[in-house]
């Protein structure tokens, strides 16, 4: 019970942190000019968002890093025996990696050369491929963490070197996921809080405290982004967060040996890759036609009729439940 009410409170502190700091923020984007640029065939509506400030993840990116630094300060260096807040330099790690590779993103695409478009598709998969590869060699060889965990079953189930492969796909995949999930008002950000608090709840009862501290403090500042998110936004977290969460939320969720309920807790982003997957791969069998009216499937909805906050608040509500069998079936 005192880790649960010690992890709220970071998430707490977390959002205030996070709250403050935000309109200092928006005002550097909007003096550098880092404004959203919105592709021409999303919906008409979507025009108005245009110059909206992006690259927001530094916003909950930030102060989660220096919160968890002080925190786990003393584990960090070394000084407390066994070092098991060490186990959160992993997350920390791969948050900021992403996190520039996003910007760079972010950046080619607003002030670059190729202005509108970022980075090359090829170009950004092959380096989230070569963290991702990194990042699972050090959870299996250094951290030894657990490889998979079934429901109804009381026992790791071994993966030897598969789990290496196996791990990598998993970051890439959620990276890429929660990407495609950021296209509307605050979606991104409701989704991934929820997915990192359940893999957080499923951290405390595997006694995980560490991680557990670091995903409340890391939803409690995405709370705070979320106040400059919501519909009307005022700034977007671009790939900068985007990327960076959903490579969080896959290490978070390996790190549990529960990452195979990422189908379930991660329902929204999973059905959102799908999308594209199924769009491309009809579009491509069929020669021009479409599946869906558009990809990511939360844009077939809006051109379904349904208004963005009810695409957000329908999807978080799905979400959150998904998350709520997932912690479920965990425990079983």
């Amino acid at each position: 019970m005192k880790q649960i009410a010690l992890s709220l409170s970071l998430a707490g502190l977390a959002f205030v942190m996070t709250a403050i700091w935000g309109g200092p923020l928006l005002r550097i984007l909007r003096h550098y000019k880092i404004g959203k640029i919105i592709r021409v065939e999303e919906p008409g509506h979507h025009g108005v968002k245009m110059g909206t400030p992006t690259m927001g993840g530094v916003m909950f990116i930030f102060p989660v890093l220096l919160l968890s630094g002080l925190l786990n300060a003393v584990a960090l260096i070394g000084v407390q025996s066994g070092g098991v807040g060490r186990s959160i330099l992993v997350p920390m790690a791969v948050m900021v990696g992403f996190a520039v590779l996003g910007a760079v993103d972010d950046w080619e695409g607003i002030h670059g050369k190729r202005k509108g478009d970022g980075m090359r598709a090829r170009t950004k998969f092959l380096f989230q491929v070569i963290l991702a590869l990194a990042t699972a060699y050090v959870l299996k060889y250094q951290m030894d963490v657990p490889d998979l965990y079934l429901p109804g079953l009381f026992f790791e189930v071994e993966l030897g070197w598969l789990y290496v492969p196996i791990a990598s796909f998993i970051i890439v995949a959620e990276s890429n996921a929660i990407n495609f999930t950021d296209g509307l008002d605050g979606l991104a950000g409701l989704i991934a809080a929820t997915a990192i608090g359940a893999f957080g709840g499923i951290a405390l009862m595997q006694e995980q405290v560490y991680l557990a501290r670091f995903c409340f403090i890391l939803v409690g500042a995405l709370f705070g982004f979320l106040w400059f998110n919501v519909h009307p936004a005022e700034l977007f977290m671009g790939d900068t967060g985007s990327l960076s969460l959903g490579a969080v939320l896959a290490v978070i969720a390996l790190m549990t040996g529960q990452w195979l309920m990422l189908l379930v807790i991660g329902i929204i982003p999973l059905s959102e890759i799908l999308s594209v997957v199924i769009q491309i791969g009809y579009f491509k069998l069929t020669k021009g036609k479409r599946f869906f009216k558009m990809a990511p499937i939360h844009l077939h909805f809006e051109l379904l009729g349904w208004s963005e906050t009810q695409v957000v608040q329908r999807f978080w509500l799905i979400g959150l439940m998904a998350a709520l069998i997932g912690i479920g079936l965990s425990q079983v």
